[in-house]
């Protein structure tokens, strides 16, 4: 454990993995807690600007896990995030003692990558006021620190949408910003970060900086996407839209390859407004498409709707009796089925945000529904993102190794509109550099369900998922934490060593989410 793990392609120890344990194949383990000797004089530096700091057990513990619950740690103290001039007296007294500062916000992360080991933890929950909203640009600027179904609620008061916003809205629109954010209409507006205007971005050595493609562009492109290491994202301004409500039509497919060319069919001749791929293992594939208007519904049924291979719920239930009434020995797999539709269908149609088969607000739809049906205590999302050309070679293979682990588990596969203009902001992110026009990303998410596994069994579930990405030349959504130990491996050591001399350049003392990518 003492020995730092050697990445092949390098000289001396690996920077972006030197937890690694050794002897088992790029599994990583929590980073070493951080035990500076500067605490105390840090902890009194920050009090006398005002800063308040806790370092309580109670305060501490809140913040002891992320969404995965497979990383644990604990910061020696927590800030809750008040004000960009704040958060910039932090960084500055972090870079001068050399403390690690770790953000949080919606902590939604499964690798560890929002968990401090060590140091302080920035929560930045303390942010989360809408600034203004202008309704004839149709921009929003906002705290960083709000969750996007907060966001949505104070749209909606002045008849406004968010565009494209992560399939959980538990999110925080910075930490958001700094990942990707994937929605089911992004195959056509792209990823959440791609709707950024402008930001308020708090360096890693304490500057307050405006920036925009247009407004020190260099720090923008590095920001968006960029996991968090070169700057707290404290304020940004989004494009919105006008608020409409969607209708949603659901065809099921017994074959996942089938369902994932219709789907880059629809996506390709910009037939839907949302679309996206929703499984329960292998066995019911489920394409939904959905739209904003009535002439755009019209549109897809007049010209799109026969040429789908899809199913209706009643087609695909007489297909799926059929096919288990043969094979009497997978009943157990069709009671499953059976049930899983029976708790999760009537929470997508609840009489509170539908009406007429309208879905009126599909905010709550997708902040409270996907946390209830797939959130657990702990959770195990390894995911793949490539080019159009390469996905379904991908989603099979992902597939493939899901079977072989768990006895349920579901998929989630969206496409994303890349923009030419965006492709700076894209270098060592989730979308893969030899994409153009669509990316396409698939979540691997076991059902754990009551289940306990052993955290060997799980990382070498991600091992055998992150190793596909690796033979394909593909990129990840979760790239960091626990698992960048495949960062070289992935990027290559040009890409890894140019970022990494960009974060030394503006992060000194390496302080800023040490342990996410570097």
């Amino acid at each position: 454990m003492d020995t730092p793990l050697i990445e092949p392609g390098t000289v001396g120890p690996c920077h972006v993995a030197p937890d690694a344990l050794q002897g088992i194949k790029r599994q990583q383990t929590n980073p070493a807690r951080w035990n500076g000797p500067n605490w105390a004089e840090f902890a009194a530096a920050l009090r006398a600007q005002d800063i308040e700091l806790q370092e309580t057990s109670a305060a501490r513990a809140i913040f002891a896990t992320d969404a995965g619950g497979s990383a644990h740690g604990l910061a020696h103290g927590v800030v809750r995030a008040c004000s960009a001039a704040q958060i910039a007296q932090l960084l500055r007294a972090a870079q001068a003692f050399g403390v690690p500062v770790t953000v949080c916000g919606g902590g939604l992360t499964t690798e560890g990558e929002s968990v401090a080991f060590g140091g302080v933890l920035l929560d930045m929950s303390g942010m989360s006021r809408v600034i203004a909203i202008d309704a004839a640009a149709l921009t929003v600027r906002t705290e960083a620190g709000i969750f996007w179904h907060s966001l949505a609620e104070e749209l909606r008061r002045q008849d406004l949408d968010y565009l494209s916003a992560p399939l959980n809205l538990t999110s925080s629109v910075g930490g958001t910003l700094g990942v990707g954010g994937i929605d089911v209409n992004s195959a056509r507006l792209g990823c959440s970060a791609d709707q950024a205007l402008a930001l308020q971005v708090v360096t890693p050595t304490g500057d307050i900086v405006e920036c925009s493609d247009t407004e020190n562009a260099e720090l923008f492109q590095r920001v968006i996407l960029g996991y968090g290491q070169f700057g707290v994202i404290t304020a940004a301004t989004l494009r919105v839209r006008r608020y409409t409500p969607l209708r949603m039509h659901y065809f099921y497919y017994g074959s996942l390859r089938t369902a994932i060319e219709d789907l880059q069919l629809l996506d390709r001749n910009d037939a839907s407004d949302y679309s996206g791929i929703l499984t329960i293992m292998d066995c019911a594939v489920n394409v939904l498409v959905a739209f904003d208007s009535d002439e755009r519904e019209a549109a897809f049924m007049a010209n799109w709707r026969a040429r789908i291979r899809g199913h209706g719920e009643l087609g695909f239930g007489l297909r799926t009796l059929a096919h288990y009434a043969l094979r009497p020995w997978k009943l157990g797999q069709a009671w499953y089925l059976l049930q899983r539709k029976r708790e999760l269908f009537p929470e997508l149609r609840r009489s509170e945000y539908m009406r007429g088969g309208v879905m009126f607000d599909r905010s709550v739809v997708f902040s409270r529904a996907v946390w209830k049906f797939w959130g657990s205590r702990q959770m195990v999302i390894p995911d793949l993102a490539t080019s159009a050309e390469k996905f379904v070679e991908a989603a099979e293979r992902g597939n493939a190794v899901c079977r072989r682990y768990f006895s349920h588990y579901t998929l989630y596969l969206v496409g994303i509109r890349l923009r030419p203009e965006h492709r700076a902001h894209y270098e060592m992110s989730c979308v893969p550099p030899d994409a153009e026009g669509w990316a396409y990303g698939c979540e691997f998410e076991p059902m754990l369900d009551a289940g306990v596994y052993s955290r060997d069994y799980l990382q070498s579930f991600k091992n055998e998922i992150y190793d596909i990405g690796v033979d394909m030349g593909a990129s990840y959504y979760r790239f960091g934490g626990m698992m960048k130990g495949y960062i070289r491996r992935v990027f290559g050591d040009a890409v890894v060593e140019r970022q990494l001399a960009l974060k030394r350049a503006a992060d000194p003392a390496m302080i800023l989410n040490r342990h996410v990518i570097f």
